[in-house]
């Protein structure tokens, strides 16, 4: 729900600030259209401003900014609390009144009771809020513990800017920002900016999980702090692993799904649920059916390209649980009609090539409902990604030969560029398809990257590499480091096959699943909830034993449990297929030309970012068939269309 926008800085024109402040919540209407609101206080030198997409409490009483009972705290609030009556309700029980049903209006009294911090590990939900603090004179800016909302700050000049989205940052006049080469390293490896960077200099995405607190006399003093840690989650979990039996795990997972799934389809407006047809979806739409006392609306696509096509999948599902099922099959075009819209939705570059059909899902969604859940997670939680299995079985065999004698089997594959070892092994072309689209080349030359990371963090950092030497296409830009460069942050009592999802949940969850749900329900104004990232099915999946997470070779053991008390396993005992759309065949086709404009020889040289022989080489060899580049084109064509329109 909602967008938000603020800064902080002198204050002489109250009139002109009202209307710059104006400007940064327009550029962010599509997150709030039912209603906009807007405070400036000049003598504290500080503006706050909201766009409304209403989803509780629908009456003026939910307008934002809104001020607390005693007009110390005034708020813009992105999100849900989702046990907001409970907290009403202690409330009261203090002495507390209210006006109206809104959880924004709770959370002023909350701060007021318990304080900033204290109210804060109260919250249960999704969140991003600024907070101004009239008696100490204060902001606060905090995001929700898993990083489902997003929230972007920094200053500029003497003036301190935040917003949902980048867009709204850049409606400022004192905005003034260049490329940060660094995080267009970064990019072009993950095919995201990881947090907390963004795609400008001096510009930070609030990391989940903290509380910035910022000080207008001590400008760039501030520093978020925690206030929950995932790591201490996990290292909890992880040493004091869940004690019972497997029918005591699977009971406990079931319960605590239908409290957290009933509080999530707390809403005044219309809900529904994506449906994939795989486990973490059907889960969510298989309890969500249980609950509701009428059918539940569900939502697919299709794609009529084979080995994309998930739409029979999920409509057994809604078929055998009875939900209200609505399924669009989307042609080529208007696939690729989406693609212009790309760099204005994601607000800097992003090239998750799923972006594409989450968009298109959210799209026809927003037809008929204002929120839908989503079974976001799941993979992160119950070890549910094939590349986990690949690092650490890689981690395991390669451990046992000697560095020397694995440096050398590098060097070995590597002394053939892929192309030779296309033709050495064409006989084995048709085999090595099944396990993926890449070809014998580019795997053994994988292969070889891996052998030579020697330690699992980089076989791992390997294995989600797009690019995994970005400088060679770059000018300049030292890659900014993630998690996953930092072997001092390893939580303790981890057990190698828990730390890939651990990694995971610091960076791929948040700043690819997350920004790309986000923005693309966001982008249609439809809000977009996910019930596996609450953080007490984080605590609890992460303290699962493995044997519950991975049983006879196949994943997601407890879930599968829970979604089998409602849909036969037949329906989605099935290979996990991705959420993709054939990027690398369009490049071929009909977006050749879109893509020539952007990746010409004499724009990249001007433009000076990257090396364009090697853009250049890469692209002609993908149209020549002799190597598959496309999600390493996609990212370079990504950055490309994001700086031509920004």
């Amino acid at each position: 729900m909602c967008g938000i926008a603020g800064f902080l800085s002198p204050i002489d024109d109250p009139a002109r600030a009202t209307r710059v402040l104006a400007a940064m919540t327009d550029a962010i209407v599509h997150r709030g259209p039912d209603d906009a609101g807007h405070w400036v206080d000049p003598a504290a030198g500080v503006a706050l401003g909201h766009r409304r997409l209403s989803i509780v409490e629908l009456s003026p009483l939910g307008h934002q900014p809104m001020a607390s009972a005693s007009g110390r705290f005034s708020i813009v609030f992105n999100g849900e609390v989702y046990n907001f009556r409970a907290l009403r309700a202690e409330l009261e029980e203090k002495g507390h009144a209210f006006r109206g049903h809104s959880d924004t209006e709770v959370m002023l009294a909350a701060f007021e009771q318990w304080g900033v911090a204290g109210a804060l590990t109260r919250f249960v939900g999704m969140f991003a809020f600024a907070l101004w603090d009239g008696t100490a004179r204060r902001l606060f800016l905090a995001r929700d513990r898993m990083g489902e909302k997003p929230l972007h700050y920094g200053w500029c000049g003497n003036a301190f800017l935040f917003g949902s989205e980048l867009k709204a940052l850049r409606a400022h006049p004192a905005f003034d920002r260049v490329v940060d080469r660094g995080a267009l390293a970064a990019l072009l490896r993950h095919n995201y900016v990881p947090a907390p960077h963004t795609i400008y200099e001096g510009i930070a995405k609030l990391p989940p999980g903290t509380l910035l607190c910022v000080d207008p006399a001590r400008p760039g003093a501030e520093a978020p702090e925690p206030y929950w840690s995932a790591r201490r989650v996990a290292e909890d979990g992880f040493t004091h692993p869940f004690p019972g039996t497997d029918a005591e795990a699977v009971d406990t997972l079931d319960r605590l799904l239908h409290d957290v799934i009933r509080d999530q389809m707390l809403a005044d407006v219309p809900l529904g649920v994506f449906l994939s047809g795989g486990i973490d979806s059907s889960t969510v739409a298989a309890v969500m059916q249980h609950i509701s006392a009428r059918p539940v609306r569900t939502f697919t696509i299709g794609f009529g390209e084979k080995g994309y096509d998930e739409a029979p999948h999920a409509r057994a599902v809604a078929r055998h649980l009875g939900t209200e099922h609505t399924e669009l099959y989307v042609t080529p075009q208007e696939a690729l009609d989406v693609i212009p819209r790309l760099p204005a939705l994601y607000d800097e570059p992003f090239a998750d090539v799923s972006q594409i059909p989450t968009f298109l899902v959210a799209h026809m969604a927003r037809k008929h409902v204002t929120v839908a859940l989503s079974g976001d997670g799941g993979d992160e939680l119950f070890w549910g990604y094939t590349r986990y299995k690949i690092a650490l079985d890689t981690w395991n065999r390669m451990r046992r030969i000697p560095a020397p004698v694995r440096n050398a089997l590098a060097a070995a594959v590597r002394c053939l560029p892929p192309e030779r070892w296309n033709r050495l092994f064409a006989w084995a072309g048709p085999i090595l398809a099944r396990y993926g689209r890449a070809s014998v080349g580019d795997k053994l030359h994988a292969a070889g990257g891996m052998l030579a990371a020697g330690r699992l963090d980089a076989i791992y950092r390997r294995l989600v590499s797009h690019w995994p030497d970005p400088a060679a296409a770059l000018l300049s830009g030292a890659e900014h480091g993630t998690i996953l460069t930092d072997p001092d942050n390893r939580p303790a009592g981890a057990a190698p096959e828990q730390l890939m999802p651990y990694w995971d949940l610091f960076t791929y969850l948040p700043d690819d699943i997350l920004v790309k749900v986000d923005r693309a329900g966001m982008g249609v104004s439809l809000e977009t909830r996910e019930p596996l990232l609450d953080h007490r099915v984080v605590a609890f999946a992460l303290g699962l034993p493995q044997h519950m997470k991975v049983r006879n070779g196949q994943a997601k053991w407890a879930l599968r449990q829970v979604l089998y008390r409602h849909v036969p396993r037949e329906l989605v005992e099935r290979p996990k297929m991705g959420f993709g759309v054939p990027i690398g065949q369009w490049l071929k086709g009909p977006l050749r030309g879109w893509a020539e404009e952007l990746l010409d020889e004499r724009r990249l040289r001007e433009q000076g970012y990257f090396k364009p022989d090697i853009i250049r080489e890469r692209w002609a060899q993908h149209l020549a068939g002799s190597r598959d580049w496309q999600y390493h084109l996609w990212d370079v064509l990504m950055f490309q269309a994001w700086l031509e329109g920004r």
